[in-house]
């Protein structure tokens, strides 16, 4: 009969570098998986990481290398493998991957989430080089400087209204003449000065060599085309939720974030969520360190239930 592991973490983004630190450190049997090469996570395409307390001005990719090295002096490290299902016994959780069957106690979800893509040039090309996904992380680069904002919903406004505090001018493309926004930020985007609204346009393409320059847009109602001259783009047309290995496995909101608060419990017990995945009001590297944390925390309270 296989192992039965008392802690299967899925992913090792920094929630899941966090829970297999502290899963170490309480002695607990873990076994950690993911998919990627390299620990971090979202933050390994991110060119400087500004707001981690400690480590300001560092790259991403280094970020997340240190938190990987933290875990592998603590003598774990992810395995390398893709999960395909889940699984909920009763009193224990089946993991398959597309190598082997894992048996466990208890089981974190820290799959974290994915930025809604625009699909169009430049945008792959120049990320982390002007095109940005997180106002809050990345907006301070750009003090003095021109920044486009692409979407229309609450994130967009929010993230405009941000920028408009450091950058020079904002422009928000957006493919209606209305947004989707709460009124109330509706009224503060109106309120900037330095906010331009280019109303009914749809992003082509994002232009730059090693750097962007500009952000060509057409309007939908006119077919005209124009180029935005612009120092960087940030995209906020949405996040999706990596959840749909687990739609029938635990309760997911409206938008497919798992249901679980600060503590990652979450509708199935023995299991819980940390980091991006689950519910929550600001989606950073420091809220998903101490998810991580917290749910490791939990894990531990429950183990001690069962036996």
């Amino acid at each position: 009969m296989s192992e039965i592991y008392d802690l299967l973490i899925l992913g090792a983004g920094p929630a899941g570098i966090s829970a297999a630190i502290y899963a170490a450190r309480a002695g607990l049997n873990t076994l950690w998986l993911d998919k990627q090469f390299v620990p971090g996570g979202q933050i390994v395409n991110t060119y400087e990481v500004d707001n981690y307390p400690g480590m300001p001005g560092m790259s991403g990719i280094d970020l997340g290398e240190a938190m990987g090295t933290h875990a592998e002096k603590m003598g774990i490290s992810p395995v390398g493998e893709n999960v395909l299902s889940v699984e909920d016994t009763g009193t224990e959780k089946l993991v398959y991957t597309n190598k082997h069957e894992y048996r466990c106690r208890t089981l974190l979800l820290a799959c974290g989430a994915t930025h809604r893509k625009l699909n169009i040039p430049g945008e792959e090309e120049l990320s982390g080089m002007g095109v940005s996904y997180c106002a809050t992380c990345d907006g301070a680069f750009f003090k003095d400087r021109t920044t486009v904002v692409v979407g229309g919903g609450n994130t967009a406004a929010e993230d405009a209204i941000f920028l408009a505090r450091v950058c020079r001018k904002v422009y928000v493309v957006h493919r209606r003449n209305e947004l989707r926004a709460d009124k109330i930020l509706q009224d503060r985007l109106a309120a900037c000065e330095n906010i331009e609204m280019v109303w009914d346009s749809i992003p082509l393409e994002i232009r730059g060599t090693d750097q962007v320059t500009g952000l060509l847009v057409r309007n939908v109602k006119t077919g005209e085309e124009s180029l935005l001259e612009t120092d960087g783009v940030f995209i906020a047309v949405g996040i999706l939720p990596n959840t749909d290995k687990f739609r029938n496995f635990v309760q997911l909101d409206e938008n497919g974030y798992i249901v679980a608060g600060e503590e990652g419990v979450t509708s199935t017990p023995g299991v819980f969520a940390a980091g991006d995945i689950r519910t929550k009001s600001l989606r950073q590297v420091v809220t998903a360190v101490s998810d991580g944390a917290n749910a490791v925390n939990s894990v531990q309270k429950y183990l001690l239930k069962q036996n």
